[in-house]
Formats: structure tokens, sequence, C-alpha cells
């Protein structure tokens, strides 16, 4: 078993480039069948949490090819990841 805790403190990276694309910040939960759809990722844009464009994307959890000790692999080749603006 997992805690979302163990979860946050990894990073998500891209298997197609290896780039970083963020943390995991929330989880999109089928309260009907009680599995993961989706990790929300944060990209952490804001400096000090006031300036700057931070943006949140949507990974389903099927996109999701390794969660390692340190970070977990996704799959960006496969499509288009679904993009949150938060306006704060």
């Amino acid at each position: 078993m997992v805690k979302i805790s163990e979860f946050q403190i990894k990073e998500v990276v891209s298997i197609s480039d290896g780039k970083i694309l963020g943390s995991i910040s929330d989880l999109v939960i089928n309260v009907a069948n009680g599995t993961i759809e989706a990790i929300v990722v944060s990209n952490g844009g804001k400096v000090l949490g006031f300036f700057g464009k931070e943006e949140d994307v949507i990974i389903p959890w099927r996109k999701i090819r390794k969660i390692g000790a340190d970070v977990i692999l996704v799959d960006q080749s496969a499509g288009l990841l679904t993009t949150i603006e938060n306006k704060q």
C-alpha cells in the first residue's frame, strides 16, 4: 500500500524527453469503483507563491509507466495531456 504523501514527494518525468513535469498535487478518483483515474501534476511555476503562471496537468493513470523510488515515469507520446490553468 502507498500513501498519497509518498506520491507527492516524487517528481513526475516524461519518458519521451526526460522533462520534469512537476510533482503530484492531487488525484482524480472514481468513487463508484474506488480506482485512481488520473494524477494532477503541478509545475510550481509561481515564485514565492505569487508571480508567474502555474498550470496543472491531468495525466490519466494509464499513461503512468513506472513508479520508482524517486520518480514517476509517464508516457506523453501517446497524446496531449490536459492542462488546467490556475488563476489565483
